[in-house]
């Protein structure tokens, strides 16, 4: 591959997750299994909240956005990741380049989302009697918009900064999808800049995020602890659980990988496993356990 530039590359090879081959079989199954469950159960969420008009409201309207958010991160990186369990490593150098912007599309306006919900619940339970005003339909599917729209237009800006560069290394990618910092590693050239943008762009969006997703919080745990009933107090918390735990295992790890992009650690595998493919398949499961609304609905369709 010596002195080859990207534009002549053919394609890449994908190395996938390690210790791969002793575990062929079991682990196809149980990513086949995961992929299932994770269109199953987002696929349903939508089905609720679509069929119930009790649930019409701007929170589940988010919720809805986060559902498709999750099929499609998972089918993004899943389908491929089963494909690379078979041997079938080779991807071409145009469906790295798509599968690159797609994956950091979607995963930050996720990110941008996850903001936008903890706003809603800041907004209901500290600004109930301005809440119809501050979260109308038409804030709110402005709001899911631009979360769409400022994901689109982040990923483009590292997609074309990324295969911009000349790849003459190696065509052998230490991953198991075509991810910023792995790609970066086979380019020829200075990837200063690159490293510079993950580092402001990426890790500052994940990090400026969670910080307002926590001050939204801080201002909700104040408000509740001013709400003289326990019975208040709970089901104010409720709302609000589901969102923090599905965060927590968003951006934990998000942030743990992109704020190190000199790192080669096998820890940054075992992250990206968590964000891109446990966490799209856990989001139903949480917010249909811990969401009393949902529950009493899924049970009716159910029976």
């Amino acid at each position: 591959m010596e002195g080859r530039n990207s534009s002549l590359l053919v394609d890449f090879v994908l190395k996938g997750l390690p210790c791969i081959n002793e575990l062929q079989v079991p682990l196809f199954l149980f990513l086949s299994i995961l992929y299932i469950s994770t269109l199953a159960g987002n696929i349903l969420i939508i089905r609720v909240v679509k069929g119930t008009s009790s649930l019409h409201t701007p929170m589940y309207f988010f919720l809805v956005n986060l559902s498709l958010l999750d099929i499609c991160l998972s089918s993004v990186t899943l389908p491929r990741l089963l494909a690379n369990v078979l041997s079938m490593k080779t991807i071409p150098f145009s469906q790295c380049v798509l599968q690159l912007y797609c994956f950091h599309f979607l995963a930050s306006a996720e990110c941008f989302l996850y903001t936008v919900m903890a706003y809603d619940r800041y907004a209901a339970i500290c600004r109930p009697l301005h809440y119809r005003s501050l979260m109308s339909w038409k804030v709110s599917m402005c709001l899911a918009f631009g979360s769409w729209l400022a994901g689109s237009l982040h990923s483009i800006t590292h997609t074309v900064l990324t295969f911009h560069l000349p790849f003459c290394h190696s065509n052998e990618i230490d991953y198991f999808f075509c991810d910023i910092i792995p790609v970066l590693k086979l380019a020829c050239a200075d990837t200063t800049l690159n490293k510079t943008m993950i580092l402001v762009n990426i890790a500052s969006i994940s990090l400026s995020c969670f910080i307002l997703i926590m001050i939204s919080y801080v201002h909700i745990i104040i408000a509740v602890m001013r709400i003289k009933t326990a019975d208040g107090r709970n089901k104010a918390f409720s709302t609000c659980v589901s969102h923090v735990m599905v965060v927590t295992l968003f951006y934990v790890p998000c942030v743990f990988t992109y704020m190190r992009p000199d790192s080669g650690s096998s820890f940054d595998k075992a992250a990206a496993v968590f964000y891109t493919m446990i966490t799209p398949s856990l989001n139903p499961i949480i917010y249909s356990l811990r969401n009393k609304e949902v529950k009493e609905t899924l049970k009716k369709i159910l029976h």
